[in-house]
């Protein structure tokens, strides 16, 4: 069964010192916003779907943080995300970054809307639903970005799953999400066994 996907679909709780952008926030944005596909990694192994990920800026004017607007879809089905995100980066030190997962509310009235910039204009903050418990550190290694979630914090009732792990490494022109759930007896029941999904950036910011 190929495995399931949830990128960045899980948290971790921590004291924010800085939740503005800063120099060291917007490198980290710059190095995930842009267009991905897992077309190679699918090809060389059919355990994987060939999934495409769209990542682009939102409210570029506020400055409580980074927003980011993100749809996941299969490559056969783009024009129909499986997945809709809104991505709150903010910063804990220059090395040390945390991304906020939340829903969107009535989101099919959205799709496209990362190459739509009046659509995506149209997205409204009381649209979205913070995914708690589903936060993602990050920290920052040389040109890396290394985090997870926080064990077992972050609820998933996906088939028999109880909660939701993410491990996700950003490098540039590389995405890697490896998302798995677990049932109450800390048995996987969904998700890759082999490794992450491999997003290959085919465009930037």
């Amino acid at each position: 069964m190929k495995p399931l996907i949830l990128l960045f679909a899980a948290p971790f709780a921590t004291t924010l010192l800085h939740a503005q952008s800063s120099p060291a926030l917007e490198q980290l944005a710059k190095v995930m916003i842009g267009s991905y596909t897992s077309a190679a990694q699918a090809e060389a192994d059919t355990s994987y779907f060939n999934i495409e990920l769209e990542m682009v800026r939102l409210w570029p004017e506020r400055t409580d943080g980074i927003w980011l607007y993100v749809e996941q879809a299969a490559a056969r089905s783009k024009e129909k995300p499986y997945r809709q995100r809104v991505y709150h980066l903010q910063e804990v030190n220059d090395s040390i970054f945390t991304s906020d997962i939340l829903s969107i509310t009535g989101g099919e009235t959205l799709y496209g809307a990362y190459k739509d910039g009046a659509l995506l204009e149209s997205l409204q903050m009381d649209s979205l639903v913070e995914l708690a418990g589903c936060t993602i550190t990050l920290t920052r290694r040389g040109e890396a970005y290394i985090g997870s979630t926080d064990g077992r914090k972050c609820s998933n009732a996906w088939g028999k799953a109880t909660y939701a792990t993410s491990e996700v490494s950003i490098t540039p022109g590389l995405m890697v999400s490896w998302d798995r759930g677990y049932n109450d007896a800390d048995e996987q029941v969904w998700g890759a066994t082999a490794g992450g999904y491999r997003f290959v950036k085919r465009t930037g910011p």
